[in-house]
């Protein structure tokens, strides 16, 4: 880890720091640390700084998100912050920087920060997310167990969030077979702070994860579990896996919610049948009506895993998918300068429409951030004429 000018704390601890800050978003703190290093994003964020770009500069111009920075860098000293990540025994991995997951660099919308407990080498191996409702039956919390159990005496590791019903009992069965000496192991995504165990009657699973196998979250010590945080945890889980099984959903939820950001990123959906008068299967059911394969047991999600092993490793080439022809003049517009769709609309004299819409795809594909109405380039440029 590289240190800041001063030669005091590594520069993890300023994102570590700069993760907690309030009105701090994932395409803000992208922004940030896309553009200057963490100690020094630090100080532009506390308004010590002046930004050298201009896309954070516009987010600073807004009072509030400065006033809110301002607050937060008084209360969020990084040296605090990061002593905290070492009594948790947590690693701080920074986008672009060493250790970081390289499964997660080309994603979307990779999280700028993770904060890990555990041997992120897990993230090498074949992975499947178990996920589903927290209001399982015992015959869903059952199957999840089981397919845990199965998957990890496999030798796959099993990804979920660790939320109450499906999740639960999916890890819960890994952790089993790992007790007898099974090589899957267990990845969970959470969405609070590693000191703010939610649900609290999982503390034990989630220990017994960060010992066994590794337990992730884009928020530091001390965050609390706050209802826009799952979706955003949710992706995570998605894009950590090979394969998405849902074992029981109603029908909306947050396992559906992983499942569409799985379907997003070219990543299989599977479903486990289940009764059709049954509240708990409305969901599954209706992934299964629309085209996704059923897991009726380990063996049909073996062989899924055997029919593609695009995902098993970390790709050296670029996966996100080339855009439309039609969409790459409005990215190059935004490769000139970071632009709003009404910008992009007039330099190519179409509807803001149609701009929003190009913008929209682009961004989708991981061709560009968007941040507080801004457009710019992400990742390795793009080949055009």
């Amino acid at each position: 880890m590289t240190t800041d000018l001063d030669g005091c704390l590594p520069q993890e601890a300023y994102a570590a720091s700069l993760a907690g800050f309030d009105l701090m978003t994932v395409h803000r703190l992208a922004a940030l640390l896309r553009h200057h290093p963490p100690a020094e994003a630090f100080h532009v964020a506390a308004g010590d700084l002046p930004p050298t770009d201009g896309l954070v500069a516009r987010v600073l111009e807004r009072d509030d998100v400065r006033a809110s920075w301002r607050r937060s860098a008084g209360r969020r000293d990084p040296a605090a912050v990061w002593e905290r990540c070492r009594e948790l025994d947590l690693q701080v991995l920074v986008l672009g920087r060493d250790g970081y997951p390289e499964l997660l660099q080309h994603d979307p919308q990779p999280p700028p920060v993770l904060f890990a407990r555990g041997d992120p080498a897990a993230l090498d191996g074949r992975r499947v997310a178990l996920v589903g409702t927290r209001n399982a039956t015992a015959a869903g919390r059952h199957i999840a167990r089981t397919l845990g159990d199965g998957l990890a005496r496999a030798g796959v590791h099993v990804v979920s969030g660790l939320a109450r019903g499906i999740d639960g009992h999916a890890h819960a069965g890994v952790l089993e077979a790992v007790t007898d000496g099974a090589a899957g192991r267990p990845i969970a995504v959470v969405a609070s702070g590693h000191d703010v165990v939610y649900p609290r009657e999982h503390r034990t699973l989630w220990e017994r994860v960060g010992a066994e196998g590794l337990l992730l979250s884009e928020w530091p010590p001390g965050a609390v579990p706050v209802a826009y945080r799952f979706p955003q945890r949710n992706r995570l889980v998605a894009a950590l896996s090979e394969i998405v099984v849902v074992v029981e959903s109603r029908e909306t939820g947050g396992s559906l919610i992983t499942a569409q950001m799985a379907a997003e990123r070219g990543i299989p959906v599977m479903a486990v049948p289940g009764s059709a008068i049954s509240r708990a299967a409305i969901g599954v059911n209706a992934l299964l009506r629309d085209g996704s394969a059923p897991a009726v047991d380990v063996g049909d999600v073996m062989v899924a895993l055997g029919l593609d092993h695009t995902r098993a490793t970390p790709r050296a080439d670029d996966p996100r998918v080339r855009p439309r022809p039609a969409d790459v003049p409005a990215y190059r517009v935004c490769s000139v300068k970071a632009s709003t769709v009404g910008e992009v609309a007039a330099a190519l004299d179409v509807s803001v429409v149609e701009a929003a819409m190009a913008l929209a795809r682009l961004e989708q594909a991981g061709w560009l951030a968007h941040v507080d109405g801004w457009f710019e380039v992400m990742g390795s440029p793009l080949a055009c004429p």
